[in-house]
């Protein structure tokens, strides 16, 4: 790949939704070219090619993975088509960048974590949310001690896009999105988060979960709307979570409170620009851009006053990622490791709500990710 390095990435892109336009964005803004896009059939490839201002049109995977000059894919389909993906592109000696969830058993993202492992690729997994610059802030205050020993994790993930009736979309189909909705969706960067931020790893989990609509556009609905969790980590913190799909007036509600010795930390992704400090004589609320933790200044790209936001976000991951296939090391790059260990805990989840008891996270395999590019 030594050629690769030496020129700008190039990439390829499968699926035409709304997050292959995220991705296509956060692509172009990282300084790399996008040369490829493939959809679900040709008529949806070239209107997609058509709408990012591409001057090829590309009708299928194989073309996509036979241009020897593409080198990185990214896989923003329906969560059932994942893992065929990924294979694809792996035997093709490409890195990858894969939507979450992985893949919607936990065998398969195991499966597709040692392939990506093995032939030595970087292999990654769009949680986002990590590169906040007031996450980095808490992570930081965290790890110097500052804030004293964790003991108390809890907040929720809130949205309202199907919270009537007659809203529907392939993520609600067990055959489409895995049986796990709400969860794999967006609990799964909650726990993420928080173990990011705080270095606990979650090891046990007890799970109700809830199906408020048992019927959607005429059909039988067996992935949940909600789900409320109690967790313990590894450390002796205890906590709990709540995420739901069906909140009105929630959008992308994502909020937690590290509750520690000397000070609880809480931030809510959508004022994303402050942390909440807490503590028993005074409060603080800490803003982005006047003094950024260490390892944060690359992600505080705007002036303080000036909102960065989730697109922003997905820039930095992208970055990140590329600087990966260049031989770099970016701090809290999430791999392949990492949505084997969502994957694992959504199982747990599902297993969890299915008996009524405590289920321990598996950890049987968990490889340390060489980036190598």
């Amino acid at each position: 790949m030594t050629e690769a390095r030496s020129r700008r990435t190039v990439a390829g892109i499968i699926g035409t939704g709304f997050m292959g336009e995220v991705h296509a964005r956060a692509i172009r803004r990282s300084g790399a070219e996008l040369r490829r896009v493939v959809g679900s059939t040709p008529e949806r490839s070239r209107e997609a090619g058509e709408r990012l201002g591409l001057d090829r049109f590309t009708d299928d995977l194989a073309t996509l993975l036979a241009d020897p000059e593409i080198d990185v894919v990214h896989v923003c389909t329906p969560n059932a088509t994942h893992a065929e993906f990924v294979r694809a592109i792996l035997d093709a000696g490409k890195h990858v960048i894969c939507e979450k969830p992985l893949a919607v058993t936990a065998d398969e993202a195991d499966d597709l974590t040692r392939r990506a492992d093995a032939a030595g690729l970087v292999a990654t997994v769009p949680f986002v949310y990590r590169f906040y610059p007031m996450v980095r802030e808490a992570r930081a205050r965290l790890a110097s001690g500052a804030s004293g020993e964790v003991r108390l994790l809890h907040g929720s993930y809130l949205q309202d896009w199907l919270a009537q009736t007659d809203d529907d979309n392939w993520r609600v189909s067990a055959e489409h999105g895995g049986a796990s909705r709400a969860f794999a969706d967006i609990g799964v960067h909650w726990c993420d988060l928080l173990e990011f931020v705080t270095g606990h790893r979650i090891t046990r989990v007890t799970a109700r979960t809830l199906i408020a609509m048992p019927e959607r556009a005429g059909r039988p609905v067996t992935t949940e709307d909600a789900a409320v969790l109690l967790l313990e980590t590894d450390r002796g913190a205890t906590g709990t979570l709540t995420v739901s799909q069906i909140s009105p007036g929630r959008k992308n509600r994502l909020w937690f409170s590290v509750d520690a010795a000397r000070e609880s930390l809480s931030f809510d992704q959508e004022n994303p620009d402050s942390l909440w400090v807490g503590g028993r004589d005074v409060n603080q609320q800490l803003l982005r851009g006047a003094r950024p933790a260490a390892g944060a200044a690359s992600y505080d790209v705007l002036p303080a006053g000036h909102p960065q936001g989730y697109q922003d976000c997905f820039d930095a991951f992208v970055r990140d990622t590329y600087a990966a296939l260049r031989g770099g090391k970016p701090d809290g790059l999430p791999t392949f490791a990492d949505g084997l260990r969502a994957a694992r805990i959504t199982a747990a989840v599902i297993e969890s709500a299915a008996t009524g008891t405590w289920v321990d996270i598996d950890e049987l395999h968990t490889p340390e990710q060489e980036l190598i590019a």
